[in-house]
């Protein structure tokens, strides 16, 4: 679609809300005005505190607009200002969109990945719950439903930021190796089959970057609240390389303060008695099962090597084992899937009755062969059908909603929810989306991201993506972890 501003260059945000609300569009812009095609007219307007925007859509031939105005307070800062102008734009946009929409989208103009996180600063600004709804309501268009979504998470977010303290983090530590590579994925994980070779020398590298980061944590004064480790898929690894990588990380971190161990066992074909042994004895509490779909042709559509009999196998060995918790994802949307067989599959999870449940909208991401197949997809519809029975299913069941965040190119501009039962919210989830405290990342592909909470600076320091630039850098990684403490020094200086 063409994009022509006139009185602000907030380019980006009409640009998030075409891509919302209309994904298969693409912003250009021309040197000078086409005739006919899809184009887009946002302009802004200032009169003293007064601001006024309006948005006239082209698209396949039909024609509407929109308009938004706000008051911009003498005294706001750029930045709030910019946040003021910026709503107006989106609004106006939205408002010309509607009709041409059919229907009204579940999150209306919000374009955010972190709606939990606009609720809770609404609570913590002094708003009551009502009043964080009609915010909802009223500034962003958002649906009821969605908007109880948001609440809740918002509010199990902000018991997680009660509970920790200003000198705990967590660590992420990624194994970027899959037994093979799923259609929907976009993460860097290598197939062990083809990268078997870089197994140890990758493992070799972390164990190095372990201990580097256990000495800047005890020179900073931090201390470690949560571990996740994820992938890739971490049990993918042998029993002996889990065991000795998981002896490390306790013998080389204070860990008296931890009290969420979580590991991704995720593929079934990954997950064996002994493992899950080895995981028990070094105190990792909670582990994920991640079926998807409980439908066989939807497995053999994506990838997968495996069937929904193994899944329940794979449960079976992980509560087995007596690990205290377990989390099971879910997508909807997925190749060959339809409302019936992803209800099939839903319900078949909630009778396992597994501690968490976190069901994500299909994303087609950049890299993955969905992404560039995009073959028998659901449609928007479709897929919104799935999550319209999945959240008052899941509330009926006993979930609660702990965290929520939404993602670029997802089917339907719909949402990931991570479902809990009484007292079983994830910590670490809530952590790095709510970005509520430091999270440093070990492994390839992992990003760390320090944060203030205070002021919502976030500094991120990246891993290379691939295990053999990883393997390569290790050296220079380790020395650049510094700024770990170099920034947690600067927050207890108070700058």
């Amino acid at each position: 679609m063409e994009l022509y501003l006139t009185g602000h260059q907030y380019r980006y945000a009409v640009e998030q809300i075409l891509m919302v609300l209309f994904p298969g569009q693409k912003p250009v812009y021309p040197d000078a005005p086409q005739e006919g095609g899809d184009a887009c007219w946002s302009s802004l307007r200032l009169e003293g505190d007064t601001a006024a925007a309006e948005t006239r859509l082209r698209l396949e031939g039909q024609e509407t607009t929109g308009e938004a105005t706000v008051t911009v307070p003498a005294g706001a800062t750029q930045l709030e200002r910019d946040r003021l102008l910026q709503r107006a734009v989106k609004q106006s946009f939205y408002r010309a969109a509607l009709p041409l929409l059919g229907e009204a989208p579940p999150w209306g103009a919000l374009t955010g990945i972190r709606p939990a996180k606009l609720a809770s600063r609404a609570l913590e600004s002094g708003l009551t719950e009502q009043e964080t709804r009609e915010l909802f309501y009223r500034e962003y268009f958002v649906s009821e439903s969605r908007t109880e979504l948001a609440l809740e998470a918002a509010k199990a977010g902000l018991r997680a930021k009660n509970s920790l303290k200003s000198d705990e983090l967590s660590l992420y530590v990624g194994i970027p190796f899959c037994p093979t590579r799923c259609a929907y994925c976009s993460f860097v994980s290598a197939d062990v089959k083809q990268a078997l070779r870089l197994v140890e020398p990758f493992l070799e590298a972390l164990h190095r970057e372990i201990d580097a980061v256990a000495a800047l944590l005890d020179e900073a004064g931090l201390h470690v609240r949560t571990i996740y480790m994820g992938g890739g898929t971490p049990t993918t690894l042998t029993a002996d390389q889990i065991d000795q990588l998981l002896a490390h990380l306790r013998g080389a971190f204070d860990l008296s303060r931890l009290t969420e161990f979580t590991v991704e066992a995720g593929r079934p074909d990954t997950i064996t008695a002994e493992k899950m042994a080895v995981l028990r004895k070094h105190g990792v509490g909670r582990v994920s099962v991640n079926p998807q779909t409980m439908e066989d042709h939807v497995l053999r559509a994506m990838g997968r090597a495996h069937t929904a009999e193994d899944i329940l196998r794979a449960y079976q060995t992980v509560r087995a084992a007596g690990l205290l918790s377990v989390n099971m994802d879910l997508i909807a949307g997925l190749p060959q899937d339809t409302p019936e067989g992803f209800c099939g599959t839903l319900e078949q999870v909630i009778a396992l009755a597994p501690e968490n449940i976190t069901v994500h909208t299909l994303a087609l991401k950049k890299g993955s062969r969905l992404k560039m197949e995009q073959q028998g997809l659901p449609t928007g519809e479709d897929t919104r059908a799935m999550l319209d029975y999945a959240w008052p299913r899941l509330w009926q069941a006993g979930y609660a909603p702990y965290y929520l965040y939404r993602q670029k190119y997802m089917t339907g501009a719909l949402e990931n929810i991570g479902w809990c039962k009484p007292g079983e919210d994830g910590l670490y989830n809530i952590c790095i989306m709510e970005e509520l405290h430091t999270i440093v990342a070990l492994g390839a592909g992992g990003s760390t991201k320090l944060t203030d909470p205070a002021t919502g600076k976030i500094v991120r320091l990246t891993n290379p993506k691939y295990p053999k630039e990883y393997i390569d850098r290790i050296e220079t990684l380790c020395r650049d972890k510094q700024a770990l403490v170099d920034f947690h020094r600067g927050l207890a200086q108070g700058g």
